[in-house]
């Protein structure tokens, strides 16, 4: 029995140690950090991923604040939609909501939108951040 009792024992040392190491870190610099889970009414595919693609690219290029607006369709489902935000910081996506642009896509997708649920996640290595697309070569 006191076998058993170790063992247990050792395992729970085991997990809470893992557990600690594998904790998120907070957020860079106080950034928000979400991924927007969208699920779209199929007849109103095609014109929703145009607004969402707007959306992504208007607020990247007119938002200082916006790091990263990235809007994927899952191959699996396509009415599936996942949007990767990032933004400096919260005050950043305050400013962002209010923008005519957002506001555009809001208004004009909520019909569309069958689904959404905002997750707010923790970069696991934020540190990494600025070297995200770095690889990525640029056709300019």
């Amino acid at each position: 029995m006191e076998k058993y009792l170790l063992i247990l024992l050792f395992a729970t040392v085991a997990f809470f140690q893992l557990s600690a190491q594998t904790k998120p870190s907070a957020p860079a610099d106080g950034m928000l950090v979400r991924i927007s889970e969208i699920e779209v009414h199929p007849q109103y595919l095609e014109e929703y991923l145009e607004y969402a693609y707007t959306v992504g690219a208007t607020s990247v290029k007119e938002e200082p604040g916006v790091i990263c607006i990235y809007p994927m369709q899952m191959k699996r489902d396509s009415t599936q939609i996942r949007i990767l935000e990032i933004y400096a910081s919260p005050e950043a996506y305050r400013h962002h909501i209010k923008t005519t642009h957002f506001q555009k896509y809001k208004t004009g997708t909520l019909h569309m939108v069958k689904s959404l649920d905002l997750v707010d996640m923790y970069a696991l290595d934020a540190a990494s951040m600025p070297q995200i697309f770095l690889k990525m070569k640029t056709t300019k």
